[in-house]
């Protein structure tokens, strides 16, 4: 899988999550959500330690 459809995979979880049921009470649908977030930072804390990508958190040229 490629780092972009992988990112997008991430990205469409939630809304996945939403259309598995028709009605969601507020708390039960909270820890879902913390749950699939507590993955979603598990998944990229690999990325992360890595430190910024090529080209991101420099000044510009003047």
């Amino acid at each position: 899988m490629t780092e972009t459809s992988a990112t997008s995979a991430r990205l469409l979880r939630p809304l996945a999550l939403l259309q598995t049921r028709r009605e969601w009470s507020g708390p039960e649908l909270a820890e879902r959500l913390a749950d699939l977030a507590g993955r979603l930072q598990r998944a990229a804390a690999p990325a992360l330690r890595q430190g910024p990508a090529p080209g991101e958190g420099t000044e510009p040229s003047p």
